[in-house]
């Protein structure tokens, strides 16, 4: 999968539908969002980005959806201590993002912020001295350097009025090597998933098949919102097991888990089920289970109905 689709799930909180991301089409505006949600509820929704914004349509997208759109625009060439061609490193884009937060806090508005880093992308280059691995020699430093970024957010994030009262979630867009693959290997879908606000929320381990859709109901039943919901997806602490499920897809392919087996539609309607190994990837194709692959079959084409007959709308 790609960004845009994780930006759409997380947003949208809606499988993914036919055709490009929903983030990068012209008839976009006016979503039922999540930052459509916080903003009906007094919050300054924001989309914090170290790139610029006109990368496939992020501006565009989050600005007619119910966010305030800040990106590497916002800070002065003395803020930036490294930038590559996807934008400035994430700890440039924290201390963009903390001085946004910080606003809103002295203006007495509560604040949703979605910040989306970049410097754990290729060509992994980040500020030299930060972490003991080189910049631009592997994966690992990019990862590990995001870390650190993450790490010095939260620590300079305690020292502020509002930490004790703030919600911080952390999630990726997607695993580093899911694009561009026809097959659906499960394990390269598995992402972290991050609450944290430790003196709210004790110390877990949650264990339930879930997915980026699920992410925006769990925030809004963990802040106890009462809202009118068109989203796809679950509270996830609140989720009933045979409730588990998860979507999945590459360029070509839609995959659909549920009860240990994984449902795969093809174009030109093709369909298997398979029983996939969730630590190897690995998928043994097995008898068609009719009922699933119907299941999956609704949720995308609902997906899709929804949005192309504008009953998605805010």
């Amino acid at each position: 999968t790609r960004t845009v689709r994780g930006l759409e799930a997380l947003s949208l909180c809606i499988p993914p539908t036919p055709g490009q991301s929903i983030v990068k089409r012209p008839d976009n505006k006016n979503l039922f969002t999540l930052g459509s949600i916080f903003r009906s509820k007094g919050y300054n929704s924001r989309f914090i980005y170290g790139g610029y914004g006109y990368f496939d349509n992020m501006s565009e997208f989050f600005s007619n959806n119910g966010y305030k759109v800040t990106d590497r625009s916002a800070l002065r060439d003395s803020e930036i201590h490294y930038s590559n061609i996807w934008g400035v490193a994430d700890e440039d884009l924290f201390t963009l993002s903390m001085r946004e937060l910080d606003e809103d806090y002295r203006n007495k508005k509560p604040f949703f912020a979605q910040i989306m880093t970049v410097s754990n992308h290729r060509p992994y280059t980040y500020p030299e001295g930060r972490i003991d691995i080189p910049s631009k020699t592997s994966r690992e430093g990019a990862v590990k350097y995001t870390d650190y970024a993450i790490g010095k957010f939260i620590k300079d994030a305690r020292k502020k009025p509002w930490f004790s009262n703030t919600l911080f979630v952390i999630v990726a867009d997607h695993c580093a090597s899911s694009a561009g693959k026809v097959q659906l290997p499960v394990d390269k879908y598995h992402i972290p998933m991050i609450f944290y606000a430790p003196t709210h929320i004790a110390p877990s381990k949650f264990e339930k098949l879930t997915a980026q859709l699920d992410i925006g109901p769990t925030i809004l039943g963990y802040l106890n919102f009462s809202y009118k919901s068109k989203f796809f997806g679950h509270d996830v602490f609140k989720m009933k097991d045979d409730e588990q499920r998860a979507f999945i897809s590459t360029y070509q392919s839609l995959g659909y888990l549920r009860n240990g087996k994984l449902v795969v539609l093809n174009p030109n309607r093709k369909l298997g089920t398979f029983n996939p190994d969730f630590k190897t990837g690995t998928a043994i194709k097995t008898t068609d289970d009719e009922k699933l692959t119907n299941e999956a079959i609704s949720y995308y084409q609902m997906a899709a109905y929804l949005y192309q007959k504008g009953l998605y709308q805010q």
